[in-house]
């Protein structure tokens, strides 16, 4: 895969995905962050980046507590963003070693 996917990026923004802090580029979706990091496997997942199977749901959860639904491949990624469950097709793309929660933890239903 090459550079050209991702918007154009000066730096790299932490976020943090199932507990794992990552570096995701700048002006870029959180699902093309998550592939920043897992370039083959989220590539290849079961995802039409943009926004018609809905696969890529994902919920936020703000410095307040607050939890909301969003679609991972229409939702910027912002620095120090919290992403605290994923859609079985993320969780799928991202694989077992991305994060240290039991399956069952990381993946919820993610209908608003």
């Amino acid at each position: 895969m090459s550079e050209e996917i991702f918007e154009p990026y000066e730096k790299l923004i932490e976020i943090e995905v199932l507990g794992r802090r990552i570096m995701v580029p700048e002006n870029n979706s959180i699902l093309r962050g998550m592939q920043f990091v897992e370039m083959e496997s989220v590539s290849y997942g079961d995802l039409c980046w943009n926004g018609e199977c809905l696969n890529c749901r994902v919920v936020l959860k703000d410095d307040n507590g607050k939890e909301k639904t969003v679609i991972a491949c229409r939702t910027d990624a912002e620095p120090g963003m919290t992403v605290i469950s994923v859609s079985d097709e993320i969780a799928d793309a991202l694989g077992e070693n991305f994060s240290t929660s039991e399956p069952s933890d990381r993946r919820r239903s993610t209908t608003p």
